[in-house]
């Protein structure tokens, strides 16, 4: 395989560590010439020393200079560059093939369209992308002639268990029936919604499987992730929205299944660990050493799958509504979601608040065709400025 050129979008977080973690035990495929980073600048630093890239960005000038100071004592010379526009900088101008999209939040979006459009091969582990801008993504991909492969374990699961010739023509179903996508139902999956009210940000965080960053860690307690992760594979997949399906499966073991019409189910199975997925996305159609310990069957106890109870969950049932509303309705679900999921971890809004104000602002902002980035932005923006004040008055 030829030598890859790597942008990791995101390379302090949990996808870009683990993104770094395969790359290192393979330094004859792959070479980093991108890495960015929002706060977190000594981790970046590190970084840049051990993969030496072309390009460093950061979130503003006072990141940049810090990161500018930590490699002038190293005696390294890497262009540093901050803010949004510079992360198109390192999709655009770092000579890279491949971009792990891996920003979480809003953020994370512009770079990712314009990887698309630039021919590159996404590997997508950022949701905002397609939740916010569908359409628009899936466009960009076939106009920029790009390779998207999902690295949400979910969708990378199903990618997996697909043919082939479905993965390179999402139009054809070729017999498929269903997309099931599992969800681990979080650490509150046996507690009733009323016994939440005073849950506390580790708590929500305390992920009995999966190891994330917080803001991930939450949407999977409340599974607004599991909401987020449908209206991606309606847009990855090409399927309709009531052909795909949530399972909640403690185990993590079944990452997700595809049914056919003739009766059989494939699955895609393994550890709870994301290098499997980003090994997958990297090396495709290639498989490689993950650094993964192998799953051992004889040792579970068992695999069980229930339907989710979304009254348990109404983030779900929010993430479905918003779907079916379509346009602008899940960027304003992602929008309201971040901030709700933000005051929570750091300004103590209660727990059972978050869906009040997701809900809020799908009521207060209807779908418009969301058929231009800026219309987009405009929603993301009009949703937070929605859900900050609502929140503040909930506070008051």
């Amino acid at each position: 395989m030829p030598l890859k050129h790597l942008a990791i979008l995101g390379s302090t977080g949990s996808i870009g560590v683990n993104t770094l973690d395969v790359i290192r035990a393979h330094p004859d495929r792959f070479k980093v010439v991108a890495l960015t980073a929002a706060k977190q600048i000594e981790r970046l630093a590190e970084q840049c020393i051990e993969f030496q890239p072309a390009i460093a960005v950061v979130a503003d000038a006072d990141g940049a200079a810090q990161l500018s100071q930590l490699l002038l004592e190293k005696k390294i010379s890497i262009q540093v560059l901050y803010g949004p526009e510079a992360l198109v900088s390192a999709v655009t101008e770092s000579g890279c093939d491949t971009v792990m999209a891996a920003i979480v939040g809003a953020a994370g979006l512009v770079p990712t369209l314009a990887a698309a459009k630039a021919g590159k091969r996404v590997l997508l582990a950022n949701k905002e992308a397609l939740v916010m801008s569908g359409n628009l993504f899936m466009q960009a991909m076939k106009s920029g002639g790009s390779e998207l492969l999902p690295i949400d374990s979910e969708h990378n699961a199903i990618f997996q268990c697909l043919p082939d010739r479905f993965t390179k023509n999402p139009s054809v179903h070729l017999g498929v029936e269903e997309l099931w996508l599992t969800a681990s139902g979080g650490p509150f999956r046996d507690r009733a919604l009323a016994d939440l009210a005073g849950i506390t940000p580790d708590q929500a965080c305390a992920h009995p499987n999966w190891v994330m960053g917080r803001k991930i860690s939450v949407d999977s307690a409340t599974m607004m992730n599991k909401g987020l992760e449908v209206i991606e594979a309606f847009w990855l997949f090409g399927l309709p929205l009531e052909k795909i399906k949530v399972l909640i499966h403690p185990q993590s073991v079944v990452h997700s299944m595809v049914r056919y019409r003739d009766g059989s189910v494939l699955a895609q199975m393994g550890q709870p660990d994301m290098r499997t997925p980003i090994a997958y996305g990297l090396a495709w159609p290639e498989r490689i050493d993950a650094g993964v310990a192998p799953l051992n069957l004889t040792q579970l106890s068992g695999l069980s799958f229930t339907e989710p109870n979304f009254a348990q969950f109404p983030c779900l049932s929010l993430a479905f509504a918003a779907a079916k509303a379509g346009g602008t309705s899940p960027a304003v679900l992602n929008a309201a979601n971040e901030v709700a999921v933000a005051a929570f971890l750091e300004n103590g809004l209660p727990y059972l608040s978050i869906p009040k104000v997701v809900e809020h602002c799908l009521n207060a902002l209807p779908s418009a065709s969301a058929d231009s980035l800026e219309t987009i932005l405009g929603s993301d923006a009009q949703a937070r400025q929605v859900a900050n004040q609502f929140i503040h008055n909930l506070q008051k």
